[in-house]
């Protein structure tokens, strides 16, 4: 990885016993046209996510919830940068970053 951090947005899926925390990367494309995004999970590490579902499909977690995905996160490479919400401009960045790939 780079010496720039890289943003990401920490949910829990839904659950009656509380689901997996996944780690959504905004900025950074999984597939050609910027449509999905890259996320990661304990379990199936990295894979394209549909940002908007999955934010339907789950809850914000606390940065003491999200702490031993950030560890395992930072361990591989990672410098992260926590948001809350990702804004149009984030959105931007992704569908920008996929653009130059295939121009």
């Amino acid at each position: 990885m780079s010496d720039e951090s890289t943003v990401v947005i920490y949910r829990r899926w839904r659950g009656d016993n509380g689901g997996d925390i996944i780690a959504l990367f905004p900025e950074i494309p999984s597939d050609i046209f910027g449509r999905y995004c890259l996320s990661f999970e304990h379990i199936g590490q990295h894979s394209g996510a549909d940002f908007y579902g999955v934010i339907q499909a789950t809850k914000p977690v606390s940065a003491a919830e999200a702490a031993p995905l950030a560890q395992e996160l930072e361990r591989i490479g990672y410098i992260l940068r926590p948001i809350k919400r990702a804004s149009y401009k984030v959105h931007e960045a992704r569908r920008a970053t996929a653009r130059a790939v295939i121009a």
